[in-house]
């Protein structure tokens, strides 16, 4: 009775976790891109689940603030304004600057290790061309030195944030010579941290967290420019068509 029980919860919830994740690296690796709409129907057909399921998979990915769902509309991507990125990296240095201060102040030697292997993995990565797993390893790199830091309340406010801090860490990628200069940095974060110096580790993130801001803000104004030119071209080109049909 009760292995029945779990055939009955458990499959739904699972076959939603996976339409979460695919709906989320969709989003991250740019299939999905800000201001597109969600057709849930065509959504639906491609991925063969119901649109109750879809649709709880949704409301997840909006408290993640990663769509939008909007009467009359429905879902659509957040489009990553510049005032909501320089929030989020303001709060994202605060936060991963006192983690990396805390860890290397309270780290054993084992989770300096295990760090010291997810920084390993990351440059793997970094020397291939699959963003996402590049995105998943340095999201390894920052379980291990959330875990490490000892301090839970940091813990719990991150995962709300993990999802659009991984969207614009994405996009901060996008300029072709940030990832060198990234990786770089995190090696300097690591040094501080393997030194057991707090405060050079502190420093050493939100610098490293300063720069990639301001790679991403680069990246967001050259992306508005495109959109707002591709929208000053669509009125002239409905009035062109207009002026020769008539």
């Amino acid at each position: 009775m009760a292995s029945q029980t779990g055939a009955v919860f458990e499959k739904p919830s699972t076959l939603r976790i996976r339409v979460e994740e695919f709906l989320r690296a969709s989003i991250m690796d740019g299939r999905l891109k800000g201001g597109e709409r969600l057709r849930e129907q065509e959504l639906c057909d491609q991925l063969g689940i119901s649109r109750s399921t879809l649709r709880e998979a949704l409301r997840t990915l909006e408290a993640e603030r990663l769509i939008s769902i909007e009467p009359h509309r429905g879902p659509t991507v957040v489009r990553i304004t510049e005032k909501a990125a320089r929030d989020l990296y303001a709060l994202r240095g605060l936060l991963e600057g006192y983690a990396a201060h805390e860890f290397a102040r309270l780290a054993s030697d084992a989770d300096i290790e295990r760090l010291g292997k997810a920084v390993d993995a990351l440059h793997r990565q970094a020397k291939g061309s699959n963003k996402a797993a590049l995105l998943a390893a340095k999201r390894e790199f920052y379980d291990v030195l959330l875990s490490g830091c000892d301090n839970d309340l940091v813990k719990d406010m991150l995962p709300g944030l993990l999802s659009r801090i991984n969207l614009l860490r994405a996009t901060s990628f996008a300029r072709a010579d940030r990832l060198p200069e990234s990786m770089a940095e995190i090696d300097l974060i690591f040094e501080h941290i393997r030194a057991r110096d707090p405060q050079s580790a502190q420093n050493a993130a939100q610098s490293h967290i300063a720069n990639a801001e301001r790679t991403a803000l680069e990246v967001l104004k050259r992306q508005q420019q495109e959109t707002s030119q591709g929208e000053d071209e669509r009125p002239a080109t409905k009035k062109r068509g207009a002026s020769t049909a008539g």
